[in-house]
């Protein structure tokens, strides 16, 4: 990204970003006709006064126009009109990666099986799926990640490094295979890894000696939201939960809402507007407000993970414990263009109950802590029970 504008990067990148996260959006049954009950893709500086005005669906689109009758590219020409709106996560899909995108917010994509963070400059693997081509590599959290088909890592940004794990500016499909350099302390060694179509269970449930519940959330992809919520309603009554959010990219805010219901008796969640149109998210009540919380974050914790994190923190529901979030959370809408592909352009941004941009800043936790931070949170959810 050396000596390029960030706010006009190419398309590669700016639809690898947006495909790789899963990710952070809301796209639901209106959103290929324009609809937009919310959304919260993208990372862009604070305050709606910078989002891309809803003018701009209207340039992008009579840009594509033209260019479809000159015998032009409309996707191209929707790109570069993109580019020059200034929109940093607008973005332009083909039909069928809009479809990809699509399917991975239904919780499968094509990758390897590992989450990456950054840390210090450097791409560390966060997370492993299990039985994934990534664990069957021997691939494990803690390594770092030094090159990706040859082109290193170091100082990019997470999504980056994602979309070429995933192959999407290459197009590549489940079957092809991706070299990796890795790093493990003083070790150094490259593994060859073959991509697969995978759908991996967003919320997984574990017990830990002292009786406290992990519920982890990996992304708020479809149905994800109610698995919370069967999560909390299933652990034993007199335990406390440690809700893990870290690494977790965004995904459905409905389904952050469905999962703050979960722990709050209605109210408000959220705040969003929409070319000057404020709109608010509410909670469902009836959630479980008298189990001991907390919110587990990190650097990875991005988009509806965020606005799920700091309505919990705002309505004083839980302790937020572990490092800075991402600070992403702008609202975006869909647009039709001739040829079938889409194109989505920034028009808002959400803010928590008390009124706080996400954008830019991130959710700082209550209490900071980065090795042994589930240690860290277990304790804090001894302390709450007691």
């Amino acid at each position: 990204m050396s000596g390029r504008d960030p706010f006009c990067r190419p398309r590669s990148v700016r639809r690898g970003a947006a495909l790789t996260l899963v990710f952070a959006s809301v796209l639901v049954a209106g959103a290929a006709t324009g609809s937009l009950p919310g959304t919260d893709r993208g990372d862009a500086a604070d305050g709606a006064a910078q989002a891309a005005p809803v003018g701009h669906h209207a340039e992008v689109a009579r840009a594509a126009e033209e260019a479809a009758a000159h015998g032009a590219s409309p996707l191209e020409a929707a790109e570069r009109a993109v580019s020059r709106s200034g929109d940093r996560w607008g973005a332009v899909y083909s039909r069928g990666e809009y479809e990809e995108f699509e399917a991975t917010l239904d919780g499968a994509y094509t990758g390897v099986g590992l989450w990456a963070r950054e840390r210090d400059g450097r791409i560390e693997v966060s997370r492993v799926g299990s039985g994934t081509p990534a664990d069957e590599a021997g691939i494990r959290p803690g390594d770092r990640l030094r090159s990706v088909d040859g082109e290193k890592v170091d100082g990019r940004p997470v999504t980056e490094v994602v979309s070429l794990l995933r192959g999407d500016r290459a197009g590549k499909a489940a079957g092809s295979t991706v070299r990796l350099g890795l790093e493990r302390g003083s070790r150094s060694w490259s593994e060859t890894v073959r991509r697969a179509r995978l759908s991996p269970d967003p919320v997984t449930v574990r017990s830990l000696a002292s009786g406290v519940t992990v519920v982890q959330v990996s992304a708020f992809t479809k149905g994800s939201g109610e698995k919370v919520g069967a999560a909390v309603r299933e652990a034993p009554e007199e335990s406390g939960i440690v809700l893990d959010l870290r690494g977790n990219p965004g995904g459905l805010v409905a389904e952050a809402v469905t999962a703050a219901s979960a722990f709050l008796d209605g109210g408000l969640v959220a705040t969003y507007d929409v070319a000057g149109e404020q709109r608010a998210l509410h909670a469902e009540p009836g959630g479980d407000t008298r189990r001991p919380l907390v919110a587990l974050v990190d650097g990875g914790t991005m988009s509806a993970a965020e606005l799920l994190t700091g309505a919990l923190q705002d309505r004083g529901r839980a302790v937020v414990v572990g490092s800075r979030t991402f600070g992403k959370g702008s609202v975006q809408m869909p647009t039709e263009l001739p040829d079938g592909s889409v194109a989505e352009l920034t028009v808002g941004h959400y803010r928590t109950p008390s009124g706080r941009g996400v954008d830019g800043h991130g959710i700082t936790p209550d209490l900071e802590a980065d090795g042994r931070a589930l240690e860290r949170a277990e304790t804090v959810v001894g302390g709450l029970g007691r």
